[in-house]
C-alpha cells in the first residue's frame, strides 16, 4: 500500500473514485469495487484533506476514519494508493472543468472514473455527472456511476453511522460498517484515582479529529501491538461527575483482571455494549460499588462476544 501521498507522487494511470469515504460503509464498498475491477490501472482514491466544509465554513468535520486507520481497510478492499488532495480556498474556486482537466485527467491520468450518482464537484459545488460525461468526450476515459445503496431504513450513509454511535448503538453501526467500529490512543498519567478505588484505568489520549460514540460506560475489547490478543474492558467515556464534576469529557479503560504496564503505548478500543449513562454518586464508596457491578456486567456481555 503507497502511503499518503499527494498529487504529485502518485503511480499512474489511475483507476479512481473521489470521495471522503469516511467509515468505508457498504455504499463505500460497491463503489470501490468498481474500481478495483479496472486492473490495468492503479486502483486510487482520491480525497481532500482537510474536508471542504472546514475551510469554506469552519465547521468541525470529526472522522469515523482518520486517514492513517484508512490505509490497511483501503489496502484489504484492493485499493494500492490513497491520493490526500490539499483543499484550500484557492482549489475552492477551481472551476468543475479545470478539476478534471488539472487534476483528474493531467495530475492523477486518470483512465476509469468512478462516482457516486449524486458527486457534486468544483466551485460551488457545480459540477456534477453530466460534468463529467461531457468532459470525457475527448478522452479515453470511461465512467462508472453507482447508485445510491439503501435499506429499509434509508440511505446507508456515514451520517447515519454517526448519528448510530451517537446513539451507542454499536451493533447497528457495525451493521452499517460491515466491520467492527473503533479508535486508539496513547496511555498517558492521570490522577491515579481509579488506583485508589481499586480499579486502575488507562487514560487515552484521542486525536481530537475522530468521532467518538455517545457518552456512558461500556463494556469494551482492548489490543495493543504490545500484545496480541483483546482484554476484556470496561470504559468510562465523558466527565467524571462523581470526582471532579467541571472535568472535562475523556476515555478511560479498566482492563479487567489485568496487571500490565500499558503507560506510554498505543492501546486500540472496540466498544460492544453501553452498559450505563453516567451518574453522580453520593460517596466514592458508592462509585466503587458500582464501577465492581459495571465490570461484572463487563465480562459478561463479552464472555459471548467473538
Amino acid at each position: 500500500m503507497i502511503s499518503l501521498i499527494s498529487p504529485t507522487e502518485v503511480k499512474s494511470p489511475t483507476s479512481i473514485a473521489i470521495g471522503s469515504f469516511d467509515g468505508l460503509h457498504e455504499g463505500h464498498r460497491r463503489l470501490i469495487k468498481t474500481v478495483v475491477k479496472n486492473s490495468q490501472f492503479t486502483p486510487t482514491i482520491a480525497s481532500f484533506w482537510p474536508h471542504p466544509r472546514e475551510v469554506l465554513f469552519g465547521e468541525t468535520r470529526l472522522r469515523l476514519d482518520l486517514p492513517e486507520e484508512k490505509l490497511p481497510l483501503l489496502e484489504s478492499l484492493g485499493i494500492e494508493q490513497l491520493v490526500l488532495i490539499p483543499f484550500d480556498k484557492k482549489l475552492s474556486k477551481l472551476s468543475a472543468n479545470n478539476f478534471l482537466k488539472d487534476i483528474l485527467f493531467n495530475q492523477l491520468q486518470t483512465k476509469s472514473i468512478s462516482v457516486g450518482e449524486n458527486f457534486r464537484f468544483g466551485f460551488k459545488r457545480q459540477g456534477d455527472i453530466n460534468t463529467i460525461k461531457e468532459s470525457i468526450k475527448n478522452y479515453n476515459i470511461s465512467l462508472n456511476i453507482i447508485s445510491l445503496l439503501e435499506d429499509q431504513y434509508g440511505r446507508i450513509s456515514s451520517s447515519r453511522v454517526r448519528e448510530l454511535l451517537l446513539n451507542s448503538d454499536l451493533e447497528n453501526a457495525r451493521k452499517l460498517l460491515k466491520r467492527p467500529y473503533n479508535f486508539s490512543g496513547k496511555v498517558v498519567k492521570g490522577k491515579g484515582l481509579g488506583k485508589k478505588l481499586g480499579f486502575p484505568t488507562a487514560n487515552l489520549e484521542i486525536d481530537g479529529r475522530k468521532f467518538l460514540p455517545g457518552e456512558g460506560i461500556y463494556a469494551a475489547w482492548a489490543s495493543s501491538e504490545k500484545f496480541k490478543y483483546k482484554i476484556p474492558s470496561v470504559m468510562n467515556l465523558g466527565p467524571q461527575p462523581t470526582i471532579d464534576p467541571l472535568s472535562p469529557s475523556s476515555v478511560e479503560v479498566h482492563l479487567i483482571d489485568q496487571t500490565i504496564n500499558i503507560y506510554n503505548i498505543k492501546l486500540t478500543i472496540q466498544p460492544i455494549k453501553k452498559i450505563r449513562s453516567q451518574i453522580k454518586f453520593p460517596n466514592l464508596n458508592e462509585l466503587s460499588i458500582q464501577i465492581s457491578k459495571d465490570k461484572n456486567m463487563a465480562k459478561e456481555i463479552l464472555k459471548n462476544v467473538a
